[in-house]
């Protein structure tokens, strides 16, 4: 009868009843056995070296995340204040008077087909407010006194945080409604109080709340139009038009605001939309979030670098032992595949830590900025299986390295 014979293979032996050699073969359950029995050996270092790959990684998630959240609630503002307010006010003139809106602007405006509301703001540049006659007439805080009509505060989306806006009553009367800053700098707290306005003493009626598409509205102090023509020599050409528009309309209200307000000269007039000004901060947001994430990726890199070093001198330690398991029949394959599931294991474990620790720290800063906490999923997929990619590419080198070692090279080291 005759004898099948196969090439022999390190770790191959003869089957005793058959006598055919068969190749060695080393199981899953093996392998995961294997790659952790060095980490096992060693716990401290394996945590140190998880370490950098955890610091890189949640330093990528922490930004996406905050990024994300802070992004998720811009757009909730923006959704809930409107993206359809545009803002008219007088250009340059050059080598001319300069140019003066008509005191029926919002009259004109509200004529437009699609505009739902308009109001305007006229600044009183004779008129200071002070806490009261006895401060120094330099010291204005540069809060500005603006006449104002009655519907503003609906069309800019503003709301009063104490006492109550102008109405057609107080509007006639010594009355004022101070914005946020305006109110904070003279030191209001409640409305009911006197301010020295104008020359005279004006009740504080209302305090606003910050207003974030017409920021110029927090440090002002608003006062009604009959009062202000009648007291204040207001001329009733207002400096400020607001106007509110549907979405869908906003870009062909905007080609018709110059014309309307200013037939004789539309390009005397600069029209801004302030939602632009938000979307403007987000996008510095944004590459503020990609320089971080530079810096996250190089601690990622570092942490990448720890785990090859590891591993590499986790192969020097341990000649005798690779030498051992070559000598008993482990192949170079076996050997190989031992090392780079260390290494798959060490930098996993490191990107599961990280990732972990970059959700928790993107959750606590939404929660104290009062955020919407938003954590994309697929962000920490990618960073658990960049990093375990990071690692078999670090753990690759040392892994061939012990494979190369000879037994009787080992054994004699």
């Amino acid at each position: 009868m005759s004898r099948r014979t196969t090439r022999r293979v390190g770790g191959s032996a003869p089957d005793a009843s058959t006598g055919v050699v068969s190749r060695s073969r080393l199981r899953a359950a093996d392998v995961a056995r294997l790659g952790t029995t060095g980490l096992r050996a060693r716990p401290m270092r394996a945590v140190l070296s998880a370490l950098g790959i955890a610091i890189g990684i949640a330093a990528m998630i922490a930004v996406v995340g905050i990024s994300a959240s802070s992004r998720e609630h811009l757009n909730a503002r923006l959704a809930a204040l409107g993206t359809n307010l545009l803002t008219v006010g007088p250009g340059e003139n050059l080598g001319g008077p300069p140019v003066r809106l008509p005191a029926d602007a919002a009259a004109r405006v509200a004529r437009i087909p699609g505009v739902r509301a308009a109001a305007a703001t006229g600044r009183l540049t004779e008129a200071k407010v002070y806490r009261n006659r006895m401060v120094d007439p330099g010291l204005t805080g540069g809060i500005a006194v603006q006449a104002s009509d009655l519907g503003l505060l609906d069309v800019v989306g503003g709301r009063v945080a104490a006492g109550r806006w102008l109405n057609a009553v107080t509007a006639r009367y010594p009355t004022v409604v101070l914005g946020h800053d305006a109110a904070r700098r003279l030191a209001i707290e409640r409305p009911g109080g006197l301010v020295w306005l104008g020359g005279r003493n004006a009740t504080v009626i209302g305090v606003l709340r910050p207003v974030p598409l017409a920021p110029e509205l927090d440090n002002a102090a608003l006062v009604g139009t009959t009062n202000a023509r009648r007291d204040l020599g207001y001329d009733g050409a207002p400096t400020t038009l607001y106007e509110r528009s549907t979405d869908a309309t906003v870009p062909a209200v905007r080609a018709l605001l110059g014309p309307s307000v200013l037939p004789e000269s539309p390009s005397g007039v600069q029209i801004s939309r302030p939602s632009d000004a938000l979307a403007a901060k987000n996008a510095a947001d944004d590459a503020f979030t990609g320089l971080l994430l530079a810096v996250g990726s190089i601690a990622l890199l570092v942490g990448g670098i720890g785990v090859a070093n590891t591993m590499v001198i986790s192969v020097l330690e341990r000649r005798r032992e690779i030498g051992l398991r070559r000598a008993l029949g482990a192949t170079r394959r076996h050997i190989r595949l031992q090392f780079l599931a260390e290494a798959l294991v060490l930098s996993t474990l490191g990107g599961l830590a990280g990732a972990a620790l970059g959700a928790g720290i993107s959750a606590t800063v939404a929660a104290v900025n009062g955020w919407a906490p938003v954590i994309p999923v697929p962000v920490l997929v990618a960073g658990v299986a960049l990093t375990t990619v990071l690692g078999g590419a670090a753990g690759l080198y040392p892994a061939i390295r012990a494979a190369r070692t000879p037994p009787t090279e080992a054994l004699a080291g």
